[in-house]
């Protein structure tokens, strides 16, 4: 029996990334996946890859900033998949700068993204979850909610609200058995940082010196992160609640 037999997912930002990663691994433990995004395109790959490998995938194109939008996904899942027992909040954006060069616009796009985009999928999830008797919601945080670093002022402060979320959240549905974590990766790969490195004068340098930053001395994979969002998905850790566990070759550690 696979570990997520016969549970519901709904996973944002699922067309690339640690999003994918999550929907085809949940997918191949026995969930069935909606799989949520902006862009139709990658969320119709991903989809394809899980219906031919014999799983269940529903495309549900979404932008998590917008309440309506929101509300229509998760009651298009509801209408497909009949229950919603999980919702992963991958989606996220990045922004690279100091608090004195941030952009009133800009620190709204990642606070809408990052922070209010998990509030909105997990106020919907909760209603749902509540049906079923419980559920498990899995954000995905970083590290730099945890710690910070130079010129990320918008982002730490967009992902550190989305620790302090989980753990509040935690504390208010936990009576309802539906569960509330947060990974907290450092960098992954992805096209998020694939971008990141492109516009240094020496991309390769610029990467190599942020390998060395990390003790294990490399990037983390989608599935690095995938792996434990099942984990937290599934029933193995039926008493984990609250936590922030950080994802990251041993970057907080120092």
């Amino acid at each position: 029996m696979a570990r997520l037999d016969g549970k519901v997912a709904f996973i944002t930002g699922a067309g690339t990334g640690i999003g994918r990663a999550c929907a085809e691994l949940f997918a191949r433990e026995g969930a069935h996946v909606a799989l949520s995004g902006r862009r139709r395109e990658p969320l119709d790959a991903a989809a394809a890859v899980i219906t031919a490998a014999g799983g269940q995938a529903l495309v549900v194109p979404c932008d998590v900033s917008q309440a309506a939008q929101v509300e229509q996904g998760i009651a298009a899942t509801m209408e497909h998949f009949g229950r919603l027992d999980i919702a992963v909040n991958n989606a996220g954006a990045l922004h690279v700068a100091t608090a004195a060069d941030t952009s009133e616009a800009e620190w709204d796009r990642l606070m809408a993204i990052n922070l209010k985009g998990p509030f909105l999928v997990s106020r919907e999830a909760v209603k749902q979850m509540r049906r079923s008797g419980g559920g498990s919601i899995v954000n995905i945080g970083s590290v730099l909610g945890l710690v910070a670093m130079p010129k990320r002022a918008a982002y730490a402060a967009s992902k550190g609200g989305l620790v302090l979320l989980t753990k509040a959240m935690a504390i208010d549905h936990a009576a309802e058995n539906i569960r509330v974590n947060c990974i907290c990766p450092a960098i992954v790969e992805t096209e998020l940082v694939a971008g990141l490195f492109a516009g240094q004068p020496d991309p390769q340098a610029a990467r190599r010196a942020r390998e060395q930053t990390i003790p294990l001395g490399r990037f983390g994979q989608p599935l690095d992160v995938a792996q434990l969002a099942v984990f937290l998905a599934s029933d193995e850790s039926a008493w984990i609640t609250g936590a922030a566990i950080p994802v990251d070759g041993g970057l907080t550690a120092y």
